[in-house]
């Protein structure tokens, strides 16, 4: 359950004698948006409650008619931040039977983090691991096959356009990324969420390939060039698309301009994908979601 929107994510786990192989079977994507009025007033009004019982009851029948064995239900920044989160929550396992868990917003660093084993050949270079979503941006320094820290912070695609970031909000980021990077070179950016992931299918880019960072800029300003409507309609997104990627596209910019990085990697995995491996460890471990 993001801020922006609410997914369910059901993958086919394939085990031989290496590491399992996660395969995608499908995506489902509600734009419920609970960070709408959760970062203005710390409250999630009972439209959006009844908004989210009825889309975890259909992911319930989903799951279901898919003969899903483990489940993890996850929520992040704007149920962090709602002081009517922990109700929600107790409304929804009453409603649906789905359990719900409120994420940390380092924990939910660590699960986009652990989801990028596929690229682990360019985790050789300096990477920063960058996820943006509606209510908070995870950011992890990577460096010659370590982890060296992550953070994340309140700055999302909703916060921006909702005039809740200030000068002080990026000067913290900056100063992070400055302080952690330190004297690194050649940093390569990867990228995930929903909005940098439009970018990479905007610009046509191929698997392994990335996105310059002068490319983007060009489709930003090309997008603010366009009414809501009109980047509906000439890029084909949907509503709660057409207006989040500006500023989404604008904090990766910022934090390829700390690090002077020259281009962008974008696996189109994260969160959802990172929340799927913990789900399996559990079920390693011997847990077994009910789903009656």
């Amino acid at each position: 359950m993001g801020s922006n929107s609410v997914r369910l994510l059901i993958s086919n786990v394939l085990v031989n004698s290496e590491a399992p192989f996660f395969k995608r079977s499908s995506l489902i994507r509600v734009p419920v948006r609970l960070g709408v009025t959760a970062f203005t007033n710390h409250q999630i009004p009972e439209v959006s409650i009844l908004h989210l019982e009825e889309t975890m009851l259909a992911f319930k029948h989903l799951m279901r008619a898919n003969d899903v064995i483990h489940y993890k239900g996850c929520v992040t920044s704007a149920m962090r931040e709602a002081v009517n989160g922990p109700e929600i929550i107790k409304r929804i396992q009453k409603k649906t039977g789905i359990t719900i868990e409120i994420i940390s917003g380092t924990f939910e660093a660590d699960l986009i983090f652990n989801s990028q084993n596929a690229l682990a050949e360019k985790m050789e270079s300096n990477c920063l691991f960058v996820d943006v979503g509606g209510g908070s941006t995870e950011i992890t320094l990577f460096s010659q096959g370590i982890p060296i820290d992550k953070k994340s912070f309140s700055i999302g695609t909703l916060r921006i356009l909702q005039n809740q970031i200030d000068k002080n909000d990026w000067k913290k980021m900056k100063e992070w990324v400055k302080n952690k990077a330190g004297d690194l070179q050649d940093f390569k950016i990867v990228g995930s969420g929903g909005n940098i992931n439009s970018f990479s299918k905007l610009a046509g880019i191929k698997t392994g390939k990335a996105l310059s960072f002068v490319k983007l800029n060009e489709m930003i300003d090309d997008l603010k060039a366009h009414t809501f409507e009109e980047r509906m309609k000439v890029y084909d997104l949907n509503p709660d698309r057409a207006d989040v990627i500006i500023p989404a596209g604008e904090i990766f910019v910022r934090i390829m301009k700390w690090v002077e990085a020259d281009e962008i990697f974008i696996p189109k995995i994260g969160l959802c994908d990172g929340i799927s491996r913990e789900a399996y460890k559990e079920y390693l471990n011997g847990k077994k979601s009910n789903l009656s």
